[in-house]
């Protein structure tokens, strides 16, 4: 299971933004936010950027699950790897550190090894959006809709480092977070 934990970061390390900007002949991390994220991708190239890197992002999390499945590895494990590649791809150590956001990876290793909390997310994601406006402020319910279901569902035990996740993709949202709220609910 050491192997799979590693190759999990390593496998987090892989940055679909940065593969798609090269292909595209653009270095984003020094474009806009130069985060190496979907959404940057999407606002420098392209609605076809963006699509690319979200799939690739969340596909490198469900190959975990998949590959944690295929081994028969306990459910808490698979879980600790979805961690590791979200750490991953937060803190490459190629690029020292300065990686995407994890949004799209926390979403691949849900959407397959936590199916019901993935849904749960996603309606509290819809439901709030037409209120917020706001993919990052929707991002915070639909993160406390996963947190609350496991808890309902008591499978807490089980995923705990996804939670661990949720509390490190919110810090490194911190400043989107702020910005936000300051403009959907403070007007000046």
């Amino acid at each position: 299971m050491f192997i799979y934990f590693i190759f999990s970061y390593l496998a987090g390390t892989l940055m679909t933004a940065w593969l798609v900007g090269k292909w595209k002949g653009v270095d984003l991390s020094k474009e806009r936010s130069g985060n190496l994220g979907a959404r940057n991708a999407g606002a420098v190239i392209g609605k076809r950027a963006f699509l690319l890197t979200f799939l690739g992002d969340a596909g490198k999390g469900a190959l975990l699950v998949f590959i944690g499945f295929y081994f028969n590895f306990p459910l808490w494990a698979i879980a600790v790897s979805g961690l590791l590649a979200v750490f991953g791809h937060l803190f490459p150590f190629w690029l020292r550190g300065h990686g995407g956001k994890g949004i799209a990876v926390f979403m691949g290793v849900t959407f397959f090894l936590t199916p019901v909390l993935f849904l749960a997310m996603f309606i509290m994601f819809i439901a709030f959006y037409p209120f917020f406006k706001s993919a990052t402020l929707c991002m915070l319910c639909a993160f406390t809709a996963f947190i609350t279901m496991a808890a309902v569902l008591q499978v807490l035990t089980i995923v705990w480092p996804l939670i661990l996740a949720i509390i490190i993709i919110v810090y490194r949202h911190r400043f989107d977070i702020e910005e936000s709220y300051k403009k959907r609910f403070i007007k000046s």
